[in-house]
């Protein structure tokens, strides 16, 4: 049974749903896309199987996860975010992985597809940018593959074909968003190959922060 504040104010009633050790590294990795119940054991070192079991059955029961059966050939259970977890969620991790980022070590520990996804992607969207904008991207980083989709001016889950793959390493999207200095920021923003439309491929630089000297992170 999880554990509530018993206090009625909006910052106690988001942690009796948010604040249960495990939930939030949960959710982050549904940000990518669609995950069977092993790949979030495998991200998730340390969780116990049966810990994991319950924090998704309690996010489920929140409405910000669904989990869904996919047909023959796949036939297997995934769990994804919900519209509403999409909505509320996102803007909470993207805050905490902001607060967070400075305190990072700079080491080889820090080069994940999934911190390579935050720095170089999620954390440079741009809402006023988007605007109108819909259209749904792939990210392929060290073999990981992250499909999300804009929706006017939010992300949300993919809605069909992406418009834009994107192929990069890890390395390569944080040194892009973090380098010590411009040189080092444009070089490792070369090595970043983007596949589709041209006009597509300059919205989605345009959106995410991936032009010419992207800049540091200040989101």
């Amino acid at each position: 049974m999880p554990r509530s504040y018993q206090q009625n104010c909006p910052i106690a009633k988001g942690l009796d749903v948010l604040g249960e050790r495990w939930t939030l590294l949960i959710l982050r990795e549904l940000i990518g896309g669609p995950r069977r119940y092993g790949d979030l054991r495998a991200q998730l070192p340390g969780i116990a199987t049966n810990l994991l079991a319950d924090r998704l059955r309690e996010l489920e029961d929140a409405g910000l996860v669904d989990r869904e059966e996919l047909p023959p050939p796949v036939a297997r259970t995934v769990y994804t975010l919900s519209e509403t977890g999409w909505r509320k969620v996102l803007p909470v991790v993207k805050a905490i992985a902001t607060f967070g980022l400075d305190m990072v070590e700079p080491d080889e520990s820090a080069l994940t597809p999934l911190n390579g996804f935050l720095a170089g992607i999620l954390l440079a969207f741009e809402p006023g940018v988007a605007r109108d904008l819909t259209a749904s991207y792939r990210i392929d980083i060290d073999e990981r593959r992250f499909e999300f989709a804009v929706d006017r001016a939010g992300l949300t889950a993919v809605q069909g074909p992406p418009v834009v793959a994107v192929t990069a390493t890890a390395a390569d999207l944080i040194a892009a968003r973090l380098g010590a200095t411009a040189a080092e920021r444009k070089a490792a923003l070369r090595r970043v190959k983007f596949d589709g439309d041209t006009a597509a491929i300059e919205t989605m630089r345009r959106v995410f922060g991936l032009l010419g000297d992207p800049g540091l992170l200040t989101t």
